[in-house]
């Protein structure tokens, strides 16, 4: 009997497990999840939570009932170590976990695997910048349904402060010089907008929208080239038109420094220091792997053959160091298989990208202002099923050929909210095919020119509601579930 084991229940270690349950069907293999966090969360709806338009319960769900309904083998827990060579009493290969749960919460075992997938997603790292974060920090966050639920208690408050006749300033985005998630930062800023006008206080509101992206439309993919209405364009020119429309500020190309209560101190791109006054403030984090080890069988620490300094696992991308000019699509992972230990996977946020998208600045002061590359969502669902058929390919036959799934030659799209009213509201919808743009097949754009684009409208946010509850229906394992695609 194979044992696979998954570490992390997200977007991308769920979708892996239950496409594994759904084609081994629960024959001799067994499928094991190990995830620190009893809930499943539809992180997309978070900005929806975070502005109080939708209650908390609505994007999250109990795992262990559908795994135990499903027959797959879960630990809430957190992965601490592997030891991918077994070690000297046990040639298998294992992983190391802490239990979360309120019943062996602390207590630590270790679980074999024959296979491996590293889903675990990203550690927040609020520590990145001085008083960052909801936690021990000033800013608000909507990364995990907790934080968005957190978030929208002190929005809802900013808003009776309004009412009450004071004028507020909002900043949102990123709070470093290497986050990534902007899409994220975009969609809460425009539903932050939306909401204040259905309160009635817009006009008691500036939002400033504060961003790593060295302009508009950036979006950490080093922005888009597209064919609207029979003429080229570009996402900058695209979204600075809703920008202009609706309001909102923009300070692009800022990493941010120090946040004190009510105030915040960022880097432009050419050095010099700003001070910037808020009342409200939700700054993403940037990410790095969750911390974790790995040893050999000898007990050796090993951690940097398997993972970058980051923190995230290594797999088939090309990690030579090389100038952006010399960035290519082909540099990126196409099987997610790790080259020292074939049977681990890393999948989502987990694995190494082998550098960024969009292009690098640094300040005359050394600081690297560099929006990380997007690898959430879409992209990471199709990559876990392409691993997890991978895997039980190889179950079948050891020789097996993998499948591929590289964000070089994977398309996404990105269903954008700017505001959740059925009838006024309305979604900023971007296509864009590849995702890792490859002047090699476009060298006009680096992306095919019409399957590449920008719409806003209604229709977009009726699309962005259905999509929250067909992908839930899906992770939760509904009749006809395969058949939604990721």
């Amino acid at each position: 009997m194979a044992q696979i084991v998954i570490l992390g229940a997200g977007i991308a270690g769920h979708t892996a497990a239950m496409v594994l349950q759904k084609k081994l069907k629960r024959t001799e293999h067994k499928v094991v999840v190990i995830s620190p966090k009893p809930t499943w969360n539809w992180v997309p709806s978070n900005i929806w939570v975070g502005t109080g338009r939708m209650k908390r319960e609505k994007v999250i769900f109990e795992l262990a009932p559908l795994y135990k309904k499903l027959g797959i083998e879960f630990h809430q827990a957190a992965a601490t170590a592997l030891y991918p060579e077994g070690d000297a009493e046990n040639p298998r290969s294992q992983v190391e976990l802490v239990y979360t749960d309120a019943t062996r919460n602390g207590e630590t075992a270790r679980v074999e695997f024959d296979y491996l997938i590293n889903a675990t997603g990203p550690k927040l790292n609020f520590a990145a910048t001085p008083g960052l974060g909801p936690d021990e920090g000033y800013t608000q966050s909507v990364c995990t349904d907790s934080h968005a639920e957190e978030c929208s208690a002190e929005f809802l408050k900013a808003v009776e402060r309004m009412k009450a006749g004071e004028n507020l300033r909002f900043v949102i985005g990123t709070g470093a010089g290497n986050c990534t998630c902007q899409g994220a930062a975009f969609e809460f800023t425009f539903n932050t907008e939306h909401e204040l006008r259905e309160h009635g206080v817009r006009d008691k509101a500036e939002v400033v929208y504060l961003t790593n992206e060295p302009q508009l439309g950036d979006l950490g993919v080093g922005g888009m080239k597209f064919k609207q209405d029979g003429y080229m364009t570009s996402s900058q020119l695209w979204t600075e038109s809703i920008f202009r429309e609706r309001g909102v500020k923009a300070i692009v190309g800022a990493a941010v420094k120090n946040v004190e209560k009510n105030s915040l101190t960022y880097e432009d791109s050419d050095g010099e220091m700003h001070s910037l006054d808020y009342d409200f403030a939700m700054l993403l984090p940037p990410f790095t792997g969750v911390p974790m080890k790995a040893y050999n069988r000898a007990g050796e620490d090993i951690s940097a053959t398997v993972f970058n300094p980051a923190g995230f696992m290594k797999v088939d991308a090309d990690y030579t160091q090389k100038p952006y000019e010399q960035w290519r699509a082909v540099d990126w992972p196409k099987t997610y298989q790790n080259p020292t230990y074939p049977n681990m996977f890393a999948v989502g946020i987990a694995f190494a990208p082998p550098h960024g998208i969009s292009k690098p600045h640094t300040t005359k002061n050394g600081t690297v202002i560099a929006p990380a590359p997007p690898r959430t969502g879409q992209p990471s669902g199709v990559m876990a099923a392409k691993v997890a058929e991978s895997i039980v390919d190889l179950l079948k036959n050891p020789n097996a050929k993998l499948h591929e799934a590289s964000m070089g030659t994977l398309g996404a799209v990105c269903d954008a909210s700017t505001g959740a009213n059925m009838r006024s509201g309305s979604a900023a919808a971007i296509m864009m095919y590849p995702i890792i743009p490859d002047e090699t097949v476009y060298p006009e754009t680096g992306r095919h020119p019409t399957l590449t684009r920008g719409e806003l409208g209604l229709f977009g946010h009726w699309v962005k509601v259905m999509l929250h509850y067909l992908f839930i229906y899906k992770a939760k394992g509904k009749p006809g579930w395969n058949l939604i695609p990721e």
